[in-house]
């Protein structure tokens, strides 16, 4: 009988200094080691790379390999329910917590119609709209938001001025 764990979301994040990757491909082979000695089993397929150089001229290094096989270098991945893009720019994520708001605007919009007390109408807002929108756990705004630009909170302080 051979016992295989998975385990998700397993981030490792790697300093590349004065283009030395050497401690960065040491560190990747020291999870796979790991995760193999803990009787864990890496899918190359959902692995990803992500880097994020600021630097005027970069060099892209070549992406390590997890079991014989190369790993997928992305511009952006969801981590927690946040988007992390190489920029570092938080625009993917406000997009994406507005549309989720904006879906659930017309239930409240339903339930005026229906002549509901105010006192319930904001109970459904303060429950179901701005619980997405300011959530830490599901959009991890006290990351994000000194970040986002004054276009994107416009945006987000239009969704909560509409409900």
């Amino acid at each position: 009988m051979k016992l295989i764990k998975f385990a998700d979301d397993t981030t490792l994040i790697g300093l590349i200094s004065n283009n030395d990757e050497s401690a960065y491909r040491r560190e990747v082979d020291r999870l796979v080691s790991w995760c193999s000695g803990n009787n864990l089993e890496l899918n190359a397929q959902k692995t990803v790379e992500m880097i994020v150089d600021f630097r005027k001229s970069t060099v892209s290094p070549l992406p390590p390999s997890v079991m014989d096989s190369p790993i997928t270098s992305v511009a952006s991945f969801r981590f927690l329910g946040t988007t992390i893009t190489q920029d570092l720019k938080w625009e993917p994520t406000i997009s994406s917590l507005i549309k989720k708001a904006q879906q659930r605007m017309y239930f409240l919009q339903q339930l005026r119609k229906a002549k509901l007390p105010a006192q319930m109408l904001v109970q459904f807002y303060t429950a179901i709209i701005e619980s997405i929108l300011t959530s830490s756990i599901t959009s991890s705004i006290t990351v994000w938001f000194a970040g986002a630009t004054v276009r994107d909170k416009q945006r987000l302080q239009r969704i909560v001025r509409s409900a």
